[in-house]
């Protein structure tokens, strides 16, 4: 069994956005504001590399009991003992993760399209990750964005929990929850703001006046 997870506030790391606080400092203080899953994404980094951050990240994660997920890369996950991974659609096939990860880690999976949400992937998934909801600079290579109606329709399909992607400020979290997303993911919004804290709380504050109505 899959152990439990909040998608609620999704932070995704970005090296670059952090600058010279780095991403350890910045997902520390991030945490703080309200983040409840964190990923390690760092499509250029070093093995060696991703494995230190991973190992930092686990132990400021930890005693608050926030997962930590590693994009993509299964080998750097199970090296730390992360508790997940991520992959997208030219990735690992999910069958073949969950086969490496075992039934207890959380498995993730970028979807974009209806064609993938009929896909054979989704079976061994515990979440999806739906978009890009807007263009983004953080992934030159995305697919096109969905906008919110296309959010609600795929959701409308989707037969796991969905963390909303893709260029997501703090205005638009209520339209996001609205179309049924059960979290959102953020970049830039927290990595590269001023006061990681802040901006993370910001999210949070609007997630839980959202559902409290």
């Amino acid at each position: 069994m899959t152990m439990p997870f909040d998608l609620s506030l999704y932070l995704i790391t970005d090296s670059g956005l952090a600058g010279p606080r780095g991403v350890v400092e910045t997902v520390r203080q991030a945490i703080t504001g309200g983040v409840t899953l964190v990923q390690l994404r760092d499509p250029d980094a070093t093995t060696r590399t991703l494995v230190d951050t991973a190992t930092a990240l686990l132990d400021v994660l930890r005693p608050y009991g926030i997962p930590l997920i590693v994009n993509d890369r299964v080998d750097v996950a199970l090296a730390v003992g992360a508790e997940g991974v991520h992959v997208g659609q030219s990735d690992m096939p999910t069958d073949k993760v969950r086969q490496l990860i075992g039934p207890d880690r959380i498995l993730g999976l970028s979807t974009s399209t209806f064609e993938q949400l009929a896909g054979d992937d989704l079976g061994p998934a515990d979440y999806l990750g739906i978009g890009p909801l807007f263009a983004t600079s953080t992934k030159p290579n995305a697919s096109t964005p969905i906008g919110f109606d296309g959010l609600a329709a795929m959701v409308a399909k989707a037969s796991l929990p969905v963390v909303a992607i893709g260029g997501i400020k703090a205005e638009h979290v209520e339209r996001a929850l609205a179309a049924g997303a059960d979290g959102v993911s953020v970049i830039s919004a927290i990595m590269a703001a001023e006061d990681p804290a802040r901006a993370a709380r910001d999210f949070a504050d609007r997630i839980e006046h959202f559902r409290s109505q």
